[in-house]
């Protein structure tokens, strides 16, 4: 076949903190989410909807929250690690359409920055990546504000 579909999904709860990782920007919020990277959800879904549609597993096998190599890390070195995984198979991304749930913080405000620096890391256009956000209507974990949640879909091309 000369495309593949893979979807991802991520959460974490929030705990202390002032901020919150999306898409590799820093959103200002009363809250931090507990994570052992840097909990970014958008590109943690992201990067596991690219491992999936290459069938090489999730995020946690790649970096393990188990290595102390990966406390704080960044996550867009994971996301730049898994477009080099594409490319070595002779893979690109065709496009991510990702939804970020959560009551707060806003995401709209913050959205073309993230589609920025996605589409920056990973070589495509920024037409090519898609965020998006929704509440939960205040029902569940996201709904009472204790925490979010990310799901990512892409579509990959022959490259």
């Amino acid at each position: 076949m000369d495309i593949r579909i893979g979807q991802g999904y991520d959460v974490h709860a929030f705990g202390e903190g002032d901020h919150v990782m999306l898409g590799g920007v820093r959103v200002p919020h009363t809250k931090g989410v507990l994570a052992h990277s840097d909990g970014d959800v958008v590109l943690h879904a992201l990067c596991d909807a690219m491992l999936g549609a290459l069938a090489l597993g999730d995020i946690g096998k790649h970096f393990p929250p188990s290595d102390p190599q990966w406390k704080g890390a960044d996550s867009r070195a994971f996301l730049r690690h898994c477009n080099a995984l594409l490319r070595e198979r002779g893979w690109r991304l065709g496009n991510a359409d990702i939804t970020v749930i959560c009551e707060r913080p806003k995401v709209g405000p913050h959205a073309d920055a993230m589609r920025a620096l996605i589409a920056g890391d990973l070589g495509v256009a920024e037409d090519a990546v898609s965020i998006k956000a929704t509440t939960s209507e205040k029902l569940g974990f996201t709904g009472r504000e204790e925490g979010i949640a990310a799901q990512a879909v892409c579509l990959l091309v022959r490259a």
